[in-house]
């Protein structure tokens, strides 16, 4: 640990995707759904900046309790965490959403959406940088703070994903024990492990290019069957291959309809460009957990499926 003044500009260490590493020379973090923060508190003042560097500060005032939770003993520090929107428990990217983008928030809005602060890891403490220190001594000098920062584990990886995943949390991040903090880097010492989940839906529809004009396929909408019928799912634009969308295309073409298929409504962003086509076709994705509203998030296409008629697509557990 080297003395020095609070730095400026730093943007957050980042984690590379590889299959869990295991060993007792790695420590497990839960994977928090939400939004990258470092937050430098000096004195009773807080300054919060986004992963690519923006200004969050008034974006977020659940922020300005944290002088308090420091004290007075530690009257500078500089964090790292994830900005989180709890539902039932459970952060919610959907829910953030609604404050993600919002400068200066009301009240109300606070009040009916609150962030919370998870705090993982910390870059400098009073006048001194932590970043050449490990992750275990960074790790006991925030837990040093009694912030209620969530503990790391130890122990079988598997058994943790697991876990995690049981839970409905997005996944785990295995950060090496004995690693540097590296300031905008994507390292190897640090290791994200992501849950994805799969879905059946049924094409309802697809929009075209960018414009929601040209020709060629740009994405599909989804749908699943309710208790109030075909309901939206979402759309997905990702997972193509130039011949998978090819043919996806050619099999839509003679489905055309002029009304939508679905039994309630569609945002109507989609609806306005939306080629309708007849629910015939069912297609599988892997996306990354459903929405409070339903949806399912950044679904990436994986085929058609031959094998499941469209009454029997409904939400899975």
């Amino acid at each position: 640990m080297t003395s020095t003044a609070l730095p400026v500009g730093l943007s957050p260490m980042l984690a590379s995707s590889a299959p869990l590493p295991e060993g007792l020379g790695w420590a497990y973090e839960v994977k928090w759904d939400g939004a990258r923060a470092l937050v430098a508190v000096e004195g009773s003042r807080v300054r919060a900046t986004s992963r690519n560097g923006g200004d969050i500060t008034r974006a977020f005032p659940e922020l300005q309790a944290l002088p308090a939770l420091l004290g007075t003993t530690t009257p500078t520090a500089l964090l790292d965490g994830e900005l989180v929107a709890l539902v039932d428990g459970l952060p919610d990217f959907g829910a953030l959403q609604q404050r993600m983008h919002v400068h200066s928030p009301p009240a109300e809005l606070v009040h009916a959406v609150p962030v919370t602060f998870v705090p993982f890891d910390i870059l400098h403490v009073g006048n001194m940088s932590l970043l050449a220190a490990s992750y275990d001594k960074r790790r006991e000098v925030l837990d040093a703070l009694g912030l209620a920062a969530p503990a790391p584990f130890h122990g079988d990886a598997q058994v943790l994903l697991d876990l995690t995943f049981a839970q409905g949390l997005e996944g785990l991040v295995a950060k090496r024990r004995d690693s540097p903090y590296l300031p905008g880097r994507r390292s190897d010492c640090w290791v994200k492990a992501k849950h994805t989940r799969r879905q059946s839906a049924v094409v309802c529809g697809w929009k075209g290019g960018d414009d929601g004009r040209a020709p060629t396929l740009g994405s599909l909408l989804l749908g699943v069957h309710g208790p109030h019928g075909l309901v939206y799912a979402g759309h997905v634009g990702t997972g193509f291959s130039a011949a998978s969308r090819r043919q996806v295309a050619a099999d839509l073409a003679p489905l055309s309809r002029s009304t939508s298929p679905y039994d309630g409504p569609v945002p109507a962003e989609h609806a306005r460009v939306a080629h309708w086509v007849e629910p015939v076709l069912v297609v599988d994705v892997e996306f990354a957990a459903w929405t409070r509203d339903g949806r399912l998030r950044h679904p990436s296409y994986k085929g058609m499926r031959d094998d499941l008629a469209p009454a029997e697509v409904s939400r899975e557990p």
